[in-house]
């Protein structure tokens, strides 16, 4: 059985490689970087709001701005080629290690 986040990340694909006039995903890989950017900074900032909501209510507020968070970083990684199994690459080759080491090793990026 396919995970949530795999389903999506092949349904972002789908519609990179066959873009469809009526698709929100097309209209945002057709958008620029800018604006993407622009609405991943948007659910950030949403996300961390909800988190500060107290109870049950805030808590399914959270869980679903980081889901929306979670479809725009997708798409953008989608508009540059790349894709959720590049990012569990990436988590896997850091795995074991400090995340301030990790950081440290990357200089100033």
């Amino acid at each position: 059985m396919q995970r949530p986040l795999e389903e999506l990340d092949q349904t972002i694909a789908a519609r990179a490689a066959d873009p469809s006039s009526s698709s929100y995903t097309t209209q945002l890989l057709t958008s620029g970087v800018d604006h993407m950017g622009a609405k991943i900074s948007e659910e950030t900032a949403e996300a961390v709001e909800a988190a500060a909501e107290p109870g049950t209510a805030g808590r399914q507020h959270l869980i679903r701005e980081a889901a929306d968070l979670v479809y725009h970083l997708l798409v953008l990684l989608h508009h540059r080629d790349s894709c959720l199994a590049d990012v569990e690459t990436e988590l896997a080759r850091r795995a074991g290690v400090s995340g301030l080491a990790e950081k440290a090793s990357r200089g100033s990026t």
